[in-house]
């Protein structure tokens, strides 16, 4: 039997920490910061969005109390935008300047409005 092709990893411009707008799926046009992003299949992990719940058994002997948890489950990058500080979202894109050393530095920039979502 053969085995199906991983897809390819996607360029993925959100970060960790990132503010997103979901502007697709169940939970659209809710906005969250990101958690967690998984470069490999292309999925990102917003706070307070996506939640399902979780059924656990009791393990004493590892401190899990058991029962049923909500936690927040992955979700697709295409389907979240970068937030900007302002609250509009927009696309993300790269501008490259020199330091005063002379060292290249690339910064993330929202495409609207110029603004760089960089924390430095």
């Amino acid at each position: 039997m053969r085995r199906k092709k991983a897809p390819a990893p996607l360029d993925i411009k959100i970060r960790k920490g990132d503010q997103v707008k979901v502007i697709a799926g169940r939970d659209k046009g809710k906005t969250g910061r990101v958690i967690e992003v998984d470069r490999g299949r292309g999925r990102v992990v917003v706070e307070g969005v996506q939640l399902v719940k979780r059924h656990t058994r009791p393990n004493p002997a590892k401190q899990i109390k058991g029962g049923i948890a909500e936690r927040e489950a992955s979700i697709h990058v295409s389907n979240v935008m970068a937030v900007t500080s302002a609250g509009a979202v927009t696309r993300i894109g790269h501008r490259v300047e020199e330091t005063s050393t002379g060292t290249v530095r690339r910064t993330r920039i929202a495409r609207k409005t110029g603004e760089s979502l960089d924390k430095k």
